[in-house]
């Protein structure tokens, strides 16, 4: 036992044995000691506080209270036997229920004697009682009354209770571990950061988290696990950042030439905001400087972040090198083809498209020209990552919607030349500024936070669904103006489980308001094939039909300007980044543009917030930041895949203050120790070459 370390694989914990440490690998990803140490409680209860009878409720979680037994007795006859007890202490009485060890409990407890009881209490016919609460001699000649300690909860699965491993197992378990390891705990943090932060040691953390005796030592210790946490993280990422910009050179562009200048003088069909050019002489100043340019351009819809990409891919061609860029999906790559081919009209460069559409016959073509250089932008698809694709000089790359796609895609075209081209990646889904620094906290990240001019902001209002008659009559109104309307459903054929409109039975109600041969109605779906989908799509953007009905295919891709209301069924079923997304497919062109939330007259707490948040702002940032303190980081999109989010302790929607310093005290030791050579930072070292074995920390110059 007195060999064990954090080390140590579980099995060898007393207590564990083969067949346990197999669950805990399974359930838990549970492997060393030091791994059963780092798995967290994920609430307390608080011991030290005790309530009297008449203030217990049912919405309490639980509670302690010392009283007096005054009674106790059987009741019922076989399975419905139990022992009920009468406890009262002197604002009241309640009961107390057991249905096991019945014989035992009666053997064991003393009617008329002082207990401690604790348990989550219950109301029936205006009677509170507790059922198998936990009971204890109080013996006030102690100092201690009750367990007086705030006790861990642990998550559990019903595999890990089957070996004893429910929540008191994996209490007992962490002391035994406690007990064997406690003095051999490293520190992880160097001296200075602890006393500049107030942070306790990292030996009295992880003794406390699983057994705090009050709050006050909670907070403290959660803090400093909070810190911690969010510290390495952002020590990782910010490494990576300075490995990039020392470790891979990039293409210098050093002009501006003809090809930009001309764009900008003579073919952009309105001025830039002082966002874009902002961006633009970011970008400008990052592709000069010799190193490989990797920066976050994040953008709300419809604020202009294609023709900032577009300016940057002519700087690349200026400079004698080929750009791309990359998009997840069919339409949008067409849309954005057909978009930036119309911006350079016939002269300025030449671009072509690439999908997995695209015939044999083209292919080659584009293929030829790519690798003798007379081909400048190339759009597409995934089919850009083949390896039949071969540049001659690519030098800058744009990658559409990144968080679909997944690193290895990305490090594909990285390897398209023998210097890494420069990463422009774009989002139009708004991250919050803590998620930005976590996820993409390698990144130098731009914010087009500005709309174009004359783009007026789009009326988004909520209605139930006893109001829809009148939402029909201004969906005429509008069509009778000549504009369009999409209307979006969550499903595309009924589900049992859920009373949802769907799109095949809102087509039918559709059909009957809006008759033929007046109206004409496009139908698209995830479903459909290919061709029959573009078919209908093509159909509403050359204003053949006027209301498209969908599901949320067309959440990223359709570019109408024309279509200015935006109808939601079932809105309270949609998160709110993707409500955002399918608001902006209007409100493209110049005239008012409206969003029309529909759903049920019964709203979740969380439905209500979400719906309302969207009526009350257009702003992009506020509704991510709502939207991750509703949901939680693991569920914004692309989050799972960024591995860095495998958070044990800290909450980005909560922990925004604690990230900032933990992220200025990166930067800080970086400026003043860039390579970690100083002796106290070989505390750092240490602990990141024991985690990430793969950083060469003494080659790095």
């Amino acid at each position: 036992m007195a060999d064990l370390s954090l080390i140590t694989p579980i099995e060898y914990l007393k207590g564990v044995g083969p067949q346990k440490a197999d669950v805990l690998k399974k359930e838990l990803q549970i492997f060393t000691i030091g791994d059963l140490l780092q798995y967290y409680p994920f609430r307390y209860i608080d011991r030290t506080k005790f309530h009297k009878i008449r203030q217990l409720h049912p919405d309490l979680i639980g509670a302690q209270v010392l009283g007096r037994l005054i009674q106790l007795q059987e009741a019922g006859e076989k399975k419905a036997k139990r022992l009920v007890g009468i406890f009262k202490d002197d604002t009241g009485s309640m009961e107390l229920v057991w249905f096991q060890s019945v014989q035992w409990l009666k053997k064991s407890l003393t009617v008329g004697s002082a207990y401690i009881i604790y348990g989550k209490p219950t109301e029936f016919n205006g009677q509170i009682s507790i059922t198998h609460p936990e009971i204890e001699l109080y013996n006030n000649q102690e100092k201690k009354i009750g367990n007086m300690t705030m006790q861990p909860v642990y998550y559990s699965t019903e595999k890990l209770k089957k070996f004893n491993l429910d929540t008191k197992g994996i209490q007992r378990l962490q002391q035994t571990a406690l007990e064997i390891v406690y003095k051999n705990i490293p520190e992880t943090l160097p001296d200075y950061l602890l006393s500049k932060h107030g942070l306790i040691p990292y030996q009295k953390a992880i003794l406390s988290i699983h057994f705090p005796q009050n709050v006050n030592e909670l907070n403290a210790v959660i803090r400093r696990l909070k810190f911690e946490e969010l510290f390495f993280i952002q020590l990782r990422l910010l490494r990576n950042k300075q490995l990039n910009t020392q470790k891979y050179k990039g293409h210098r562009f050093d002009k501006v030439g003809e090809k930009f200048n001309t764009f900008f003088n003579s073919r952009l069909p309105f001025p830039l905001t002082k966002a874009q050019k902002r961006v633009v002489r970011e970008i400008r100043i990052d592709t000069n400087t010799g190193a490989q340019m990797n920066r976050l351009v994040q953008g709300d819809v419809g604020s202009g972040k294609t023709v900032v990409a577009l300016m940057s891919m002519l700087l690349a061609v200026d400079n004698g090198y080929q750009a791309c860029m990359m998009a997840p999906t069919e339409i949008l790559a067409t849309q954005h083809y057909n978009g930036l081919k119309e911006l350079l009209g016939k002269n300025l460069c030449t671009i072509k498209l690439l999908t997995g559409s695209t015939t044999t016959k083209e292919r080659r073509i584009i293929h030829q020209e790519l690798e003798e250089g007379t081909l400048d932008i190339l759009i597409g698809t995934h089919a850009l990552i083949e390896d039949k694709v071969k540049f001659k000089n690519i030098g800058f790359v744009v990658i559409d919607e990144q968080h679909r796609f997944g690193v290895e895609q990305r490090a594909k075209l990285w390897r398209k030349n023998t210097i890494p081209p420069h990463m422009l990646v774009m989002t139009a889904t708004p991250i919050p500024r803590t998620l930005a620094m976590t996820l993409y906290g390698d990144l130098d990240i731009s914010i087009i936070d500005e709309l174009p001019a004359g783009r007026k902001p789009i009326k988004t209002v909520h209605f139930f669904e006893n109001q829809r008659l009148r939402v029909f009559g201004f969906m005429r109104e509008e069509i009778t103006k000549g504009r369009q309307v999409y209307i979006v459903y969550p499903l595309i054929k009924e589900s049992e489980k859920m009373d949802l409109l769907n799109l095949e039975a809102g087509l039918e109600s559709l059909q009957k308001e809006f008759p033929l041969p007046n109206y004409k109605i496009s139908i698209v779906h995830g479903k459909m094939p290919v061709k029959d989908k573009d078919f209908e799509m093509q159909r509403f953007v050359k204003g053949e039909t006027q209301i498209m009905v969908a599901t949320t295919v067309i959440e990223v891709g359709v570019n109408v300007p024309n279509a200015s209301v935006m109808v939601i069924e079932n809105s309270e079923r949609f998160g709110l980044s993707q409500l955002h997304q399918l608001r902006g497919r209007v409100g493209r062109g110049a005239e008012q543009s409206f969003c029309i939330l529909m759903s049920g007259n019964k709203l979740s707490k969380e439905g209500r917030r979400r719906l309302e948040t969207m009526v009350q702002t257009n702003d992009g940032f506020e509704i991510a930041e709502v939207d991750l303190e509703l949901r939680g980081p693991g569920d914004i999109s692309g989050t799972q895949q960024s591995g860095v989010l495998d958070m044990k302790i800290a909450d980005l929607a909560k922990d925004q203050q604690i990230l900032a310093e933990a992220r200025n005290s990166v930067i800080e030791i970086f400026s003043q120790d860039p390579t970690l050579q100083a002796p106290e930072n070989q505390i750092l070292v240490n602990y990141l070459n024991q985690r990430s074995p793969a950083i060469l920390w003494d080659k790095i110059s």
